[in-house]
């Protein structure tokens, strides 16, 4: 089997040295402000420390790709352009981008960095990867959480550019680049601002009995009996009343992370040449872990070897897990 490239989250700086020690081929981040996906308080990079960052990995082998991957409000894109900029100028391997206008400023003011198509985009087909690929020249995409291994391998044999897959960590319902929900509650937008569920808008409330109630905004997503593990607000994984059930509900999905671990050699053989974790808001010690298990899980399979992934379990929402879409499509 090739060995993919193992794409790993480094949402701080410490994350970034700890993932690269653990043993990822790549790391991606982003800068501190609403350029990039995962735009919360407390992560992501000062140029300063992007710059450092990048020696670090540089220095170790591995790659730094730079998240510039939401949309930029009409008229305000200076600051996705400053983001482009700071970003080639520290020499980052890739800029990962979403929006054509990024996209077109890229290819024309550094036709010469490497370009890729984030998951933010949702480009599924092969006709509108072939548009990226045709009109930027993107050298990768990311494919969105909505397809199984055989329709990877379909789109595989019909596009130019390489593929990277999620593998594991959190997975939404939502089409990527275009869920509004957080939006709707709390006039801040997931794909122009970066943030979904802003931390600001969060609120926790413990009764006497110890039963927890989150909030988001004036919203209730969720209530905990004492001692119930819960994880963060978010729309698509709250639990709502509604009519035809008795009790409160998952009605959009439940709260549970992707686990691909079984179907690396499957992923390979259908065309992916590299795997994702996701997981930029997590701790060093939960990327420690997960970077290390997956440096060793795809070395065993580039050996033909099984893989050893069953304490994965831990570290995923809920302590369950799924094979998403990519096993097989069932939608409620």
């Amino acid at each position: 089997m090739t060995t993919p490239e193992l794409v790993c989250p480094a949402g701080t700086p410490g994350a970034l040295r700890t993932a690269v020690d653990a043993g990822a081929d790549a790391v991606y981040c982003g800068f501190q402000n609403a350029t990039n996906a995962r735009n919360f308080p407390g992560l992501n990079f000062t140029v300063e420390e992007l710059a450092q960052g990048v020696a670090y990995a540089h220095a170790r082998g591995a790659k730094v790709l730079l998240a510039a991957n939401t949309f930029p409000p009409a008229g305000q894109t200076d600051l996705w352009k400053r983001a482009v900029d700071d970003g080639v100028r520290l020499g980052v391997d890739a800029i990962i981008a979403a929006d054509i206008g990024v996209m077109s400023y890229i290819s024309r003011a550094y036709p010469d960095q490497r370009l890729h198509l984030s998951v933010q985009a949702g480009a599924s087909s092969p006709e509108a990867i072939q548009f990226y690929c045709r009109e930027f020249g993107v050298k990768r995409v990311v494919l969105p959480r909505i397809l199984t291994v055989a329709e990877i391998a379909a789109v595989h044999a019909a596009i130019p550019c390489e593929i990277e897959a999620f593998v594991f960590g959190n997975i939404g319902m939502m089409a990527e680049g275009r869920c509004s929900l957080t939006n709707y509650v709390t006039g801040v937008s997931t794909n122009t601002d970066g943030v979904c569920s802003p931390a600001c808008h969060v609120h926790y409330e413990e009764d006497a009995a110890r039963n927890l109630t989150m909030r988001l905004g004036e919203f209730t997503l969720d209530r905990f009996s004492g001692g119930e593990q819960a994880g963060y607000p978010t729309i698509c994984k709250g639990r709502y009343r509604a009519a035809g059930h008795e009790e409160p509900y998952y009605a959009f999905e439940e709260p549970r992370s992707l686990n691909l671990s079984a179907l690396l050699p499957e992923l390979v053989r259908a065309g992916v040449t590299a795997l994702k974790i996701e997981g930029r808001q997590r701790s060093r010690a939960y990327v420690q872990s997960v970077v290390a298990a997956f440096r060793a899980a795809v070395d065993a399979c580039a050996a033909g070897a099984k893989p050893e992934l069953a304490g994965l379990l831990a570290l995923t929402e809920g302590h369950r897990e799924t094979p998403g879409a990519f096993g097989g499509k069932r939608w409620r």
